[in-house]
């Protein structure tokens, strides 16, 4: 073969160069097998070379004048500035290390690999060291074969899938294990081009990926349905420990290892340090690019780290995330999603993610925190931004209050707004529960009860205030009359109306959030029933669902016929649910287990499912009735901080928690302000609900929901009534009292605070039984 320029230099780079010019359409997959040599051979590694690619990048933009490099250069032109300094460090590399007649015997190799077709197709590299983009060029070759064809190259394709998603998404084997048979090359190069650094996108983007291309075909089975991933964007595990190293906080990685009070008394300095520290050059660059992309759209920074929503643990509010309404000017707005990250990044070592890492044995493990960055899904209605309707779906139904409900048909909790009224703990007010097999059922179907166990504020973004805030929904529903007759009902004080079609809010209306329009289209239950049952199947177990609805109104199809509403479903996030298997004995088993001659301490109706705890030996209770008569917040931060203390003093889930209100809810007035890590050793938790109030709100699909279910421990809720069932309240209040033992700075609140133990007081531990089938739960004192 003959040549027009000469192939022989004095300098080993040039001469690369001059003979990869001599086959122009050739030379990016000469440059691929160039790369993959390199690697295979351990001269350098695919992220250290990607590493420098980007430094040389950013030196070549200083040599040509750019003052400021980082904001001087659209995505595009910064892209293709790294694919040439990639091509020209890729030649030097090679020409140093293995010289011109090694490139001569790759260029003979791939020249006759061109001459046999099933040779194209033949994987001649190792996926586990080859560049991003051979393995995206090699499986999209798989990928546009024929079935024919696949039966024959399949394998290959499942091993490049595989080397992929441990590059990109999760190295654990149970996601891969999934991952590989939904996902696809062209779900993959997605992902990649939406990365910022390197690394891996984290458990939560993984799992929202999953879930989307799982559901991807649900609307081809309903004409009404649409589903969809908000925009995202991500950045890479790897960016974590750089952020780390270049702020030179490594001191604080091992913050893990120390006593749970200094994990506790620390973390605040530690959010302090990380607010002062500087994120990569590179990364403010793309996160501004990412900004200029999605316009004044609000911004919502998200946790995604890599045990997050993992197989076995789903760290379910553990980690933080931040909206940031990007309302501001670009330099307001910038700072502020910047900061959000590092906040992200602070979290990974926040007391209740590291408490939750020791409980489950996780702690070793090197944790490293992605950031995804997504577009929040609603519209602007007035001053206010939030989703037509929000809320989160289990595929198994855990509450089954009555004999008809299938378990297996699925549960939501639904409300309107953000998202966070269905997945936090809130005081005083109620999503609205929806058992998929029955939607039309409610625990109490009275009007009284449809109109107590409702909705009444909701979350939103404020353009004004350029923050998020919660309101009443009255206030937030004025401007959105579309979405009036399909969420709320008209109350006319003797009973609960469909909501008329007319434009806004009278002065004179009184509104209940019923849902009752949405539930009474069968398309929206049958649409969630049908998503949840698919990714259980593909999941090969139960799991839940977060998601926001945006209502599109009904008008006609292509044929002029009526259409119904187009419901748009966004996954905003899809974990496996980690069930507590056991369950109580049956009740014939349970019959003569109970003494009647046994001291009670509490006995009530329940509609909750059978379980049992087999000894309490002590009790710590809050009197509510004193609690809810302080005023002074401090004092209640003092009964939080006690009973945190204790939780870390007493024998792990040998006690239980007596209090007011909410247990997991920051409302200091109406329930002691405790995270998970608080009291996550008790076994038993009880709530006790306010005067003239409903029973405490069930927990049931929030975040603390999954903590205690992980945990194995028993949640029950008390109305302080004769219809509340009894409870021995002298025991409670008049017994000994060992708080000042055991925390001798705590010994003022032995008025409000009381820790009895209950083997010196009674002679035996307490136990609990939920009988199910007689709908009530049971607690007494076990004696010889």
């Amino acid at each position: 073969m003959t040549s027009d320029l000469p192939l022989r230099t004095t300098t080993p780079t040039i001469d690369i160069y001059i003979k990869l010019a001599q086959y122009p359409i050739l030379a990016d997959r000469l440059r691929d097998r160039m790369r993959h040599e390199l690697f295979a051979r351990g001269l350098i590694d695919p992220d250290r070379f990607e590493f420098e690619v980007r430094e040389l990048s950013i030196a070549s933009q200083k040599r040509e004048g750019l003052s400021d490099p980082y904001y001087e250069e659209n995505s595009l032109t910064w892209q293709l500035r790294q694919n040439r300094i990639r091509d020209m460090h890729t030649d030097a590399l090679f020409a140093d290390n293995l010289g011109s007649a090694r490139l001569d015997a790759l260029i003979e190799e791939v020249l006759n690999s061109r001459s046999s077709a099933p040779d194209m197709v033949t994987l001649s590299f190792n996926p586990e060291i080859a560049p991003w983009e051979m393995l995206f060029r090699q499986g999209e070759i798989y990928e546009s074969m024929s079935s024919d064809e696949l039966e024959r190259y399949g394998h290959h394709l499942e091993e490049i899938k595989v080397v992929l998603i441990k590059r990109l998404m999760s190295d654990q084997l149970p996601y891969i294990g999934v991952a590989k048979r939904v996902l696809t090359i062209r779900d993959l190069r997605r992902i990649y081009q939406s990365l910022i650094g390197t690394g891996k996108i984290g458990g939560k983007a993984a799992g929202i990926y999953l879930a989307w291309r799982t559901l991807y075909t649900v609307d081809d089975t309903f004409s009404q349905a649409d589903i969809n991933i908000p925009d995202s964007f991500f950045i890479g595990t790897d960016v974590f420990y750089e952020f780390f190293l270049m702020n030179k906080l490594e001191h604080h990685m091992n913050q893990k290892y120390l006593p749970v009070q200094e994990i506790r008394s620390e973390y605040p300095r530690i959010v302090e340090d990380f607010l002062a520290a500087k994120l990569p050059d590179y990364v403010v660059m793309q996160v501004r690019e990412v900004l200029t992309s999605l316009g004044n759209s609000p911004i919502i920074v998200r946790s995604s780290s890599l045990l997050e929503d993992n197989f076995g643990f789903s760290f379910a509010g553990k980690y933080n995330s931040f909206i940031c309404p990007n309302q501001g000017s670009p330099e307001e707005n910038l700072s502020k999603v910047l900061n959000a990250i590092r906040r992200v990044y602070a979290s990974t070592i926040n007391p209740d993610a590291l408490l939750y890492r020791k409980r489950h044995n996780l702690i070793d493990y090197d944790e490293r925190m992605a950031i995804l960055l997504q577009r929040v899904t609603g519209r602007w209605h007035g001053d206010y931004f939030y989703p037509d309707v929000s809320g989160v779906g289990f595929s198994e139904n855990p509450f089954c209050w009555t004999p008809e409900i299938r378990q297996g048909e699925g549960f939501l909790r639904v409300v309107t707004g953000l998202s966070t009224r269905a997945v936090d703990r809130v005081d005083q007010d109620y999503p609205r529960l929806v058992p998929l097999s029955h939607p039309h059922l409610r625990t109490d179907n009275t009007v009284e009860g449809r109109r107590t166990y409702a909705q009444r504020f909701m979350a939103v973004i404020d353009r004004n205030q350029n923050t998020t805030t919660t309101i009443p929904i009255r206030e937030g529903l004025k401007a959105n009359d579309r979405l009036l007759p399909i969420i709320a009902t008209l109350d006319t004080g003797d009973d609960l109306l469909p909501y008329p079609e007319r434009n806004g809010l009278a002065e004179d209306d009184h509104i209940v959030l019923t849902f009752d329009g949405l539930i009474d289209d069968p398309t929206f239950p049958d649409i969630m029933r049908e998503s949840l049952n698919r990714l259980e199947m593909t999941y090969q177990g139960p799991v839940d669902l977060e998601f926001a609805i945006q209502i599109e109104p009904e008008g006609t199809d292509h044929k002029g016929d009526i259409a119904g509403r187009k419901y748009r479903l966004f996954i905003l996030e899809c974990r496996p649910i980690n069930e507590r298997r056991f369950r109580a004995e049956t009740p014939k088993e349970l019959e003569g287990m109970i003494p009647d001659t046994n001291r009670r301490l509490f006995s009530m109706p329940t509609r909750l499912p059978a379980d049992m705890v087999e000894a309490i030996d002590f009790l710590v209770f809050v009197d509510p009735e004193i609690y809810y008569d302080i005023e002074d917040e401090a004092r209640r931060k003092k009964i939080a901080d006690t009973v945190t203390a204790l939780n870390d003093l007493l024998p792990a889930e040998r006690f239980g928690l007596i209090g007011p209100g909410r247990w997991g809810s920051a409302n200091s007035r109406l329930s002691v302000p405790v995270t998970y890590s608080d009291i996550c050793n008790v076994r038993l938790l009880v709530e006790i609900s306010p005067p003239y109030t409903p029973a405490p709100e069930l927990a049931y699909g929030t975040d603390f929901f999954e903590d205690i279910i992980e945990a194995g421990i028993l949640v029950l809720g008390i109305q302080p009534s004769p219809q509340g069932g009894m409870m021995d309240w002298d025991l409670l209040r008049n017994s000994p009292s060992r708080l000042s033992f055991y925390l001798p700075w705590a010994a003022e609140l032995e008025d409000v605070v009381r820790v009895i133990d209950l083997q010196a007081i009674t002679g035996g531990p307490l136990k609990v039984i939920i009988d199910d089938e007689a709908k009530e739960a049971i607690a007494w004192f076990v004696t010889s």
